[in-house]
């Protein structure tokens, strides 16, 4: 059964929605007449959106509640319905322009892909054809299983997981100034760790203060957990629990996000404690001549598969064939958990055309796990006319500690 929250619910609507929306109303209006036209251009007459992503970039609409069963539905017409559950009915008014919102009622009968197509019925989609975000944290297995039965007959679902994805990877200028920002904050970040890591450390701490310089900053919790590792553990490139004390003589692997308004803009650093070892000064060296020449390769026009050959070229001339990763970075924006990885990725033969208003993270990793060694470098860059700026203003020398 759908329904409202009662009480104090009359609040939003009486105040109106969006109240605490970060772009101008016209700019999510283009965004979804965009949407629309793409839409029609694949012959679709609605598209069922489960991606939080998708919701915050056509409505503002902010929220976490995506781990439950959730969709916002858009027209062809242009109308909307947000489908969620009460404790997001005034957080979709607060955050989002969306008007139609409704609830879905918690109950161990409870069945809300059936309560999406009563939602459908009303808007004239039997026998239409629908786009469907399958690709989505947000829409379990079970859940998807659940929508097509509860649709099956009613209409016919496309795949469209990448419609929204696709229009999002273009930064418009004002989302380009939050990027801005979250460069600036991981800038921030770095700082603070560098002014932390000593011998002796205490990774947590580490953490505490890159952590803090981005919350002072006004930025974002990261949609991953910034990834800290020492000892052998810096050869980890995921994170995992459990902190140490840094050695006298450590290497400390670093990769982290500066977030604003849920835009990311990545960094990655391997430094080292104590007398370091020229094996690893000979690894930063050829990190840096790989970084340089993928962000070269970071062009307009080009397939951004040659960002990988170009760091691949130079890990490889450094006799790193057999220490590198099989991928070198990927595009970022605003992305929530579990991860801030988004559409498309550097790897080999990778066809997608870099376009300006692009902005990638490019990483490049050296893990040499016989020696025990690791050496990381990386920043977030946004493709111009003219080639790729790097958005960190942080020096690419190797911290010694």
């Amino acid at each position: 059964m759908m329904g409202e929250p009662t009480g104090f619910a009359h609040l939003a609507l009486d105040n109106g929605n969006g109240f605490h929306i970060h772009f101008k109303r016209d700019e999510f209006l283009e965004r979804q007449a965009r949407a629309i036209s793409e839409m029609e251009r694949q012959g679709l007459d609605g598209l069922l959106m489960f991606r939080q992503e998708s919701m915050y970039y056509l409505t503002g609409y902010d929220s976490f509640g995506y781990v439950f069963f959730q969709c916002l539905y858009l027209g062809a017409d242009g109308k909307m319905t947000l489908l969620t559950r009460a404790p997001d009915f005034l957080q979709a008014h607060f955050t989002s322009i969306v008007e139609d919102i409704r609830v879905w009622v918690d109950a161990p009968d409870a069945d809300p892909a059936r309560e999406l197509k009563s939602i459908l019925q009303e808007r004239g989609c039997k026998g239409k054809r629908l786009g469907v975000e399958w690709e989505a944290y947000g829409l379990t297995g079970r859940n998807a299983m659940r929508l097509q039965a509860s649709l099956q007959g009613f209409c016919t679902l496309e795949d469209a997981s990448s419609l929204v994805n696709r229009l999002r990877v273009v930064k418009s200028p004002a989302e380009l100034a939050y990027v801005r920002r979250a460069a600036t904050l991981a800038d921030d970040a770095l700082r603070a760790a560098e002014e932390t890591v000593q011998a002796g450390a205490f990774e947590g701490d580490i953490l505490a203060a890159m952590q803090g310089a981005i919350y002072r900053g006004g930025g974002d919790d990261p949609a991953n957990e910034f990834i800290i590792g020492s000892g052998l553990g810096a050869l980890m490139c995921r994170y995992y629990t459990g902190r140490r004390h840094l050695d006298a003589r450590d290497q400390l692997t670093l990769e982290f996000a500066g977030v604003y308004r849920h835009y990311h803009a990545c960094l990655m650093r391997t430094m080292l404690i104590g007398e370091p070892d020229p094996r690893l000064v000979a690894m930063h060296a050829a990190s840096v001549e790989a970084l340089h020449a993928a962000e070269a390769a970071l062009a307009p026009g080009h397939a951004i598969g040659d960002v990988f050959d170009a760091h691949a070229r130079v890990l490889d001339a450094w006799g790193h064939r057999e220490h590198r990763l099989n991928a070198c970075g990927y595009s970022l924006g605003t992305t929530y958990a579990p991860n801030w990885m988004d559409w498309p990725m550097f790897y080999h033969g990778n066809p997608v055309e870099a376009q300006p208003g692009m902005v990638f993270f490019i990483h490049i990793i050296i893990f040499d796990a016989a020696s025990g060694l690791a050496m990381t470098l990386g920043r977030t860059s946004l493709v111009t006319e003219e080639g790729s700026e790097p958005l960190s203003a942080a020096s690419l020398e190797l911290v010694t500690k």
